[in-house]
């Protein structure tokens, strides 16, 4: 079962996974700091599908940063992580998360204890995350092109893919055509019909949603609502 709530840390999500994890892991412009037993893991940005497979393990918790925040609070930029799962000792050294991963082990509520290292790093971090990126992500989250979305903060295309490949993964224009696909997928979650979806969301017509749901999350968006259902 997955289940998920709203955290203290602004635009973060905690989120909590028992059972066997069918769901595939789409493309979400977010990086996680990631628990199971006996390990702490950072989850970095995807640009397709993940299917978790971590044979024996049926527990997962973590918080999900929102879009460009985890690199500024975690350590590692997210173009170092993009579509790989480090783990927490590859970037904070094996004492530190070798303590951390017993204290969140022992937990009554590991999700929880997670929330609360994160909390913990936003208020100790040395450089907070780029605030104009921050306006970047709600311009394109509403459906702004790139070219507004920069002209509106005042940077440049140069400056802006190099400041998006450190904070995102990838530059600009893949984070708009992720967050155009969540977009849709949060309309149809809610009931609204393929083709409105696509169109509401900015794509051109429910093909054009279609092949981004093939490219980005490689099944089509039925397959994808039938195994999240399961």
């Amino acid at each position: 079962m997955y289940r998920e709530r709203v955290s203290r840390l602004d635009g973060a999500v905690v989120w909590e996974q028992t059972g066997p994890g069918a769901r595939p892991v789409l493309p979400d412009g977010c990086m996680d700091l990631l628990w199971t037993p006996g390990e702490l893991l950072i989850a970095g940005p995807d640009t397709r599908a993940h299917r978790p497979e971590v044979p024996g393990r049926t527990r997962y918790a973590g918080v999900r940063f929102a879009p460009g925040a985890a690199p500024a609070l975690l350590g590692v930029a997210a173009d170092e992580t993009l579509d790989r799962r480090i783990g927490l000792a590859d970037v904070w050294g094996a004492a530190k998360a070798r303590e951390l991963t017993e204290r969140i082990d022992g937990a009554a509520d590991p999700g929880a204890e997670l929330e609360a290292l994160a909390l913990r790093r936003a208020r100790t971090a040395v450089r907070p995350p780029d605030p104009l990126l921050a306006a970047v992500v709600r311009q394109l989250e509403s459906g702004s092109t790139v070219a507004a979305a920069a002209e509106s903060v005042g940077l440049g295309p140069r400056s802006l893919h190099r400041r998006s490949l450190r904070a995102f993964g990838y530059g600009p224009k893949t984070l708009a055509r992720v967050l155009r696909l969540q977009r849709a997928l949060a309309l149809v979650w809610e009931g609204t019909p393929y083709a409105a979806a696509a169109l509401a969301a900015g794509c051109a017509d429910q093909a054009h949603l279609a092949r981004e749901m093939r490219e980005l999350a490689g099944v089509t968006l039925s397959a994808y609502v039938a195994s999240a259902n399961s």
